[in-house]
């Protein structure tokens, strides 16, 4: 067991604001780093050290790796916390903090790097006995193989990038006269965005439910699972409101689709924080990736659970063993997050700018997860997700009737911001049912704005 006494926050927003403060409460000093547009932001202001690392663009700030890693150096810090998006699933980003003696938060690098590539992620979960989505093997770059495969697997089918994801390099092939040029076009988008071509063949399901597992491991052999979240109502292949427990799994699912997915990670020897993420349709879970980090939406499963889990990973990363045995685990009430963007509700039109006034809703079983502030500059080079707001209830309705009064009191002005957006689709009758999945929310949009 190493204790880590200086953790360097290698992200910016909420999530570094969210790292902060579970260092602090654990009696851990922070280091911030930052580029020059964020030098006033939240989490910037509250470390204990902050260290400028680039200009504005992402690319030589918080994505520049030997910049970071001279951030660690300098400062002493003996761990780096990568939170989500920028470099927390990039396995050579994770080599190099520890080939450079520090103590990486997250998963083993192998893991980042088996799981990042989606089709070998395809063919590990399927030896780990995970259910799979029909499909292929691995990497199709054959027109007649995919011909086949298709076949047998039968129409409609998706073509999918092998490497990255947001919806980029997916194509829905209806018929064997579209195949090559959907393959062709599919290979091109996922060359131009992730830089690699390599395209994989599924069954497409019709309409399903995006459920997704949290795990947590010990690299050694343990592993438990902290329940499910709902994720369905996206986007354009990006989440706008995550639950938990889902509106449709039953407690017995829970406990047997629980209990694969933390088989698989106890197998596998995996460490810390990770989601394996599934389409549901019809009572049957279909694997579709795994994400080897924290996700956006892990304070609806905080919620339900009582586990701080940024807390966990940080106690894993010193050695420590998990603090719950899966016995010890509770799921208790219903939780919602709605992320609110700094973008216009109807078109969805970035929206950065002056914060000129800013409220944020309390109460009992209300959290807000956000750096905003009034006078804060929200800068135009990153995500627009400005603010997270996570609601607790002890049931689905009451959880929703928080959320909704939540929601009335929340202020953020000086931007357009989704909140009205999530003011409207929590009143429709289909929300309050549960039943949507994820087409729902882009047909909802589509008659709202009509």
């Amino acid at each position: 067991m190493k204790p880590i006494k200086k953790l360097l926050i290698a992200n910016r927003g909420e999530i570094a604001l969210r790292i902060h403060r579970a260092c602090h409460e654990m009696g851990i000093k922070t280091v911030a780093v930052h580029s020059t547009a964020d030098a006033d932001a939240m989490h910037v202001r509250l470390a204990d050290e902050a260290i400028c690392i680039g200009p504005p663009s992402a690319t030589d700030s918080y994505l520049n790796i030997p910049n970071i890693i001279s951030a660690a150096e300098i400062s002493g810090a003996d761990a780096i916390h990568p939170g989500y998006g920028f470099l927390s699933e990039n396995a050579r980003f994770a080599d190099i903090v520890e080939l450079h003696g520090l103590i990486f938060v997250g998963p083993k690098p192998e893991h980042i790097r088996t799981m990042g590539d989606k089709v070998e992620a395809k063919r590990t979960a399927g030896a780990l006995g995970l259910p799979l989505v029909p499909g292929s093997d691995g990497a199709v770059s054959d027109v007649a193989e995919a011909r086949e495969i298709a076949a047998r697997i039968g129409y409609p089918v998706i073509i999918k990038a092998a490497s990255g994801g947001g919806g980029r390099g997916m194509k829905v092939c209806a018929s064997e006269d579209q195949l090559e040029t959907l393959m062709q076009q599919a290979g091109s988008e996922a060359k131009a965005a992730f830089g690699d071509a390599t395209v994989y063949i599924e069954k497409y399901l019709g309409n399903p439910r995006h459920i997704e597992f949290q795990v947590f491991g010990d690299g050694e052999g343990n592993a438990i699972h902290l329940g499910e979240r709902d994720c369905s109502l996206q986007r354009r292949h990006q989440k706008v409101l995550e639950e938990a427990p889902s509106p449709v799994i039953t407690a017995e699912e829970r406990a047997r689709m629980g209990g694969i997915v933390a088989k698989a990670m106890a197998d596998m020897g995996y460490r810390g924080a990770g989601t394996i993420e599934f389409l549901w349709e019809a009572g049957e879970f279909y694997f579709i990736e795994m994400n080897t980090r924290l996700q956006v939406e892990h304070p609806v499963t905080e919620m339900i659970t009582g586990i701080d889990l940024v807390r966990e990973q940080i106690r894993v990363a010193e050695g420590c063993p998990l603090s719950v045995k899966q016995e010890e685990v509770r799921f208790t009430g219903h939780a919602i997050e709605c992320r609110i963007n700094a973008e216009d509700p109807r078109t969805f039109a970035p929206s950065p700018g002056l914060v000129t006034q800013f409220h944020a809703p309390g109460g009992m079983h209300v959290r807000v997860d956000s750096g905003l502030y009034a006078g804060y500059k929200v800068p135009p080079y990153y995500d627009s997700m400005i603010a997270k707001l996570i609601v607790y209830g002890t049931t689905r309705d009451r959880c929703i009737a928080r959320l909704r009064r939540a929601l009335e009191e929340f202020v953020i002005e000086g931007m357009k911001t989704t909140i009205p957006l999530h003011r409207d689709l929590i009143d429709d009758p289909e929300f309050l049912e549960g039943a949507y999945t994820i087409k729902w929310l882009e047909e909802w949009l589509a008659r709202e704005t009509q």
